[in-house]
């Protein structure tokens, strides 16, 4: 899969913390299978970098934007980016 690998750099706003969307993302890559990481920042937002194949980051993308039931999404950015192929699994950073 290292050719196919795709890398996309996500920033999440709205009501996102407080409301497990960490757990939440967190969850949603490990049943996919892509590797990264998930963050609240400062500004109240949720970042995450996640790569695997173009289907299973549209599928991570689309469940992102939805949140879980507690949060209320307002924008959702994505930058595509080159994969790195740095990550053994999907982690939750402070």
């Amino acid at each position: 899969m290292p050719g196919d690998l795709k890398r996309v750099h996500v920033i999440i706003f709205g009501e996102v913390q407080g409301v497990f969307f960490r757990d939440f993302t967190k969850k949603i890559a490990d049943s996919i299978g892509v590797f990264g990481w998930v963050k609240n920042n400062s500004n109240g937002s949720v970042e995450a970098i996640a790569e695997g194949s173009k289907k299973q980051l549209d599928e991570f993308l689309e469940k992102c934007s939805k949140g879980p039931q507690t949060s209320e999404i307002v924008e959702v950015r994505r930058l595509w980016e080159k994969a790195s192929g740095e990550f053994k699994g999907f982690g939750i950073r402070d």
